[in-house]
């Protein structure tokens, strides 16, 4: 039997893997032959009009406090550069099925919801204790019966179980100590027909709501959604959920084929290889102000010639005045690089650089004073060339220690002198490049390793739009991805190709038909993407999540801190771009008093970079 609901309450409980779905107006905020302007598009709804749901995304989410709280609420925006945790829900699910309809349960890092039980479990041969934490992996069919795929750890041994939907009992959410961004709470962590309570640990960025608080019983998360909605006749529009209107879902009565198909980039990109190439009419341009966007408009025509996977270079540029800028560079980039120096913060950093090159020159822009006399000194503008690795034992309090150290020699007087530092040296350095030549993104990789600084030398004449990367100061290319695109050209234009990214571009399009021209296998233009601070943290935290963070520098000895409290606070590093950082790097022309034996050029030839690994 169908129900009449309100649009909040029937978006809150949708579930967007169900879309799309067919909705007929019953009453409530508009009224026959009445005109509003929504979102920009002029539409007339009446009672009994039926519409198209094609899409549902959170516009703005309303945070609240408690009823007992004289706080008032805030209107944050989808992307609040905020940090939060999650207050764990205390109210019970009475069914694995209500669990499923409830939480975000996908085989994403954050799709993996933990719930116990409040009584004990018997699931085959695994017993199962209450309150034990399980982890919920993905939803699937097991012999015809829809299941959810868990995992349990008991006496230090994994399990993985499945449990079916009509499984009872009750089960309650666990305590979540992890941080999320706004967005991944948005995105995963709201449960449908629930609200979210989660606690305020940082604000990142610049926050516009003035009436935004950090509060111990935390806040209340209630979002707003956009709905895209089509109608009979083609308009194509935006609905808020929180409109005062009552709807019918009709999906099972009514032909979808009376609506035109509307698809976004990720609907394009999951079509199976042989329905490519096609043509494709816009209905809803990138909301992204990009330039080399600007050609997106609607109602164009591009075609689609393939999907892939394509490699792209994290990017930053490294500015102190002004907030810091991030691109995706693809691996197709035509212009050159010049290298530029690094700024390294320990000994320790030193030390994996060195592995990195064969040659590595650096200038001190700070003093070191060591606790061991085993250990060498050092002054602001001293030139070192990092050697090798080594342990030295030290005495402390009559005790032998192993350091872990790195030797090298300092110039000093026309000569060379060996210097031991020890790794938990905070001291500070900037690397002194003797190289000139300019090289290509695919020499770099060559010749060296990531992270490296770099200014563009020659920019790419054949970018989409300008090449934005030669107005930047020094880019330090971060790590290498490999993220998912369309290949796209204007259909007036089919000989220009470049890249689409497929998740951070929203878009929406009407396939025309298939293409049956030449169809291209790479892009011709090259697309350099800037991306915002969310979209930066979520490549470099979901594109490589299989790696391993890089090792963390060692924890200064306790024996240091016993024995010279003082020196540690000396040596506290500065900024890359603190003063004496600063002057060095101006005056760095006259570093070049050492001899050309100690100082030679650091330009690398392939065959000693090998040799060299």
């Amino acid at each position: 039997m169908m129900t009449t609901t309100t649009l909040q309450a029937f978006v809150q409980s949708l579930d967007p893997k169900t879309l799309p779905r067919v909705l007929q107006i019953q009453s409530g905020f508009y009224h026959g032959g009445s005109h509003y302007e929504l979102s920009g598009n002029e539409c007339s709804l009446s009672t009994g009009d039926v519409i198209k749901i094609t899409e549902i995304k959170v516009k703005k989410v309303i945070a609240t406090y408690n009823k007992f709280s004289r706080l008032p609420a805030a209107e944050l925006p989808p992307d609040f550069p905020g940090l939060f945790t999650i207050v764990a829900d205390k109210n019970p699910y009475h069914s694995i099925e209500e669990i499923v309809q409830t939480l975000h349960i996908r085989s994403l890092p954050f799709g993996k919801p933990t719930i116990y039980s409040h009584s004990k479990l018997e699931v085959g041969d695994i017993i199962i204790d209450k309150g034990k934490a399980i982890i919920f992996n993905s939803v699937e069919e097991v012999n015809g019966v829809t299941s959810v795929s868990c995992k349990v750890t008991v006496e230090g041994i994994n399990h993985s179980f499945v449990l079916p939907l009509s499984h009872t009992g009750e089960f309650y959410e666990c305590q979540d100590e992890r941080i999320y961004t706004f967005k991944e709470i948005v995105d995963w962590k709201i449960p449908k027909n629930r609200t979210r309570t989660v606690l305020l640990k940082e604000i990142t960025g610049n926050c516009r709501s003035q009436n935004l608080f950090y509060s111990a019983k935390g806040m209340v998360l209630n979002p707003v959604y956009e709905v895209k909605t089509l109608t009979q006749y083609g308009g194509f529009f935006n609905l808020l959920s929180d409109l005062d209107v009552e709807v019918l879902d009709i999906t099972q009565h009514c032909d979808l084929k009376l609506f035109s198909p509307i698809l976004n980039i990720q609907d394009i990109f999951e079509k199976t290889t042989n329905e490519f190439p096609l043509v494709a009419e816009i209905l809803e341009g990138p909301l992204k102000h990009c330039k080399a966007y600007k050609v997106l408009k609607c109602g164009r025509r591009i075609v689609v010639h393939k999907k892939y996977q394509a490699d792209r270079i994290i990017a930053s540029e490294s500015r102190s005045d002004t907030p810091k800028r991030h691109f995706l560079i693809p691996s197709t980039y035509k212009g050159k690089f010049k290298r530029r120096p690094r700024f390294f913060p320990t000994v320790y950093d030193l030390n994996i650089a060195k592995t990195e090159m064969v040659d590595l020159y650096v200038v001190a822009t700070k003093s070191f004073h060591p606790v061991h006399d085993e250990f060498s000194s050092l002054n602001v503008g001293d030139l070192l060339q990092v050697k090798k690795f080594k342990s030295y034992e030290v005495l402390c309090e009559g005790t032998k220690t192993l350091v872990d150290s790195l030797e090298c020699t300092k110039s000093k007087d026309g000569n060379s002198v060996e210097v031991i530092l020890p790794l938990y040296g905070e001291g500070g350095f900037m690397e002194i490049v003797h190289d000139s030549r300019q090289y290509s993104l695919s020499e770099l990789f060559n010749f060296f390793q990531l992270p490296l600084n770099v200014k563009i030398s020659v920019r790419d004449l054949f970018t989409v739009g300008e090449d934005i990367l030669a107005n930047t100061s020094v880019l330090n290319l971060e790590e290498q991805i490999t993220d998912s695109y369309l290949l796209v050209s204007l259909y007036d234009k089919p000989e220009d190709v470049w890249e689409l990214p497929v998740y951070r571009l929203s878009m929406s399009f009407q396939v025309v038909g298939q293409f049956n021209g030449k169809v291209c296998s790479s892009p011709t233009k090259t697309n350099i993407e800037e991306i915002n601070e969310e979209e930066y943290y979520m490549v470099r935290r979901y594109e490589n999540h299989v790696q391993l963070p890089p090792p963390r520098p060692p924890k200064t000895p306790v024996y240091v801190n016993k024995s010279r409290p003082m020196f540690m606070q000396e040596m506290l590093p500065k900024n890359e771009y603190a003063e004496e950082t600063l002057l060095l790097e101006n005056q760095k022309d006259s570093l070049q008093t050492c001899s050309e034996n100690d100082l030679k050029s650091a330009t690398p030839s392939k065959d000693k970079v090998s040799e060299q690994h």
